[in-house]
């Protein structure tokens, strides 16, 4: 399920690239969270139907969203001036900014290895994103971006002890959709059918992808699926050889090797002092 859902969202960033300039963050993340509304209500009638969506918990939906959807516009940018593979790459540091969040907000006790891997991991950020290079502001949106998709994960592990995956998808659009329509009126612009499938296609795997990422931390402990997470490098490489002939430099390379490396030694340690545990 993981390794389906980083094949999915990947493809959705190919599909915003493509895209191009021409529309705002802000535009493709209302069509995608629209669309990809639509897209799960088959679901969850399936699994229960409106009775699903009942929950205790609005105040961790409503802040997973924010987190969520201010993440995804802030990634679209990125893809729209980086390339994909520099973008993923960076985005793979979620584990490491998960590590520092959870001893923050969640009190949680991190060992002397963990802290060591988290440094040397983000040492791998640096590399990747080479500020002695072509370093530009953009990267540093990508960091950004990152940064509040490990606020959303540890939000999801919180969710996902009582909500169904499907519950959380759509509250998770459903608020997406509300907070960047009220931007349309500045960034709305009329969609070209040449790009019409490309929106579509968006909001398809958009929404595929988050059910099955949210099916997975539900199913499985996170230490145990969210290594396939790094899967994502190897999609973001294959696309960008593919369409735009890119071939990633050292840096980035170096950076992506550092990174997957500390990132799955912090989930292995996070599982082993868990066991650990009485």
């Amino acid at each position: 399920m993981m390794i389906a859902a980083v094949a999915l969202l990947t493809t959705m960033n190919v599909f915003v690239k493509l895209i191009g300039t021409e529309y705002h963050p802000t535009q493709i993340t209302f069509v995608r969270n629209s669309i990809a509304m639509i897209v799960i209500l088959p679901f969850l009638f399936k699994s229960g139907g409106l009775g699903i969506l009942k929950t205790n918990r609005p105040g961790l939906h409503f802040a997973r969203s924010i987190a969520g959807t201010t993440g995804n516009v802030l990634f679209f940018f990125a893809f729209q001036h980086m390339t994909v593979g520099d973008v993923i790459v960076i985005s793979q540091a979620v584990p490491l900014f998960v590590t520092i969040f959870a001893v923050i907000f969640l009190s949680e006790k991190v060992g002397i290895r963990r802290w060591l891997a988290t440094t040397f991991g983000f040492a791998g950020v640096i590399v990747a994103v080479n500020p002695a290079g072509e370093f530009a502001y953009m990267s540093l949106i990508a960091v950004i971006a990152t940064a509040l998709w490990a606020t959303t994960i540890l939000l999801m592990r919180r969710l996902g002890t009582t909500e169904s995956p499907y519950t959380v998808a759509f509250y998770y659009m459903l608020t997406g959709s509300l907070v960047t329509a009220c931007f349309q009126p500045w960034y709305w612009h009329e969609i070209d059918p040449d790009v019409f499938w490309l929106f579509l296609g968006i909001g398809i795997t958009g929404a595929l992808g988050q059910i099955l990422m949210s099916s997975a931390l539900k199913l499985a402990k996170a230490s145990v699926v969210s290594p396939f997470n790094y899967t994502g490098i190897l999609w973001a490489v294959g696309f960008d050889l593919a369409i735009w002939g890119v071939v990633p430099a050292w840096t980035t390379l170096v950076g992506a090797t550092i990174i997957t490396i500390t990132g799955i030694y912090i989930f292995h340690r996070e599982a082993a002092v868990r066991n650990s545990k009485p």
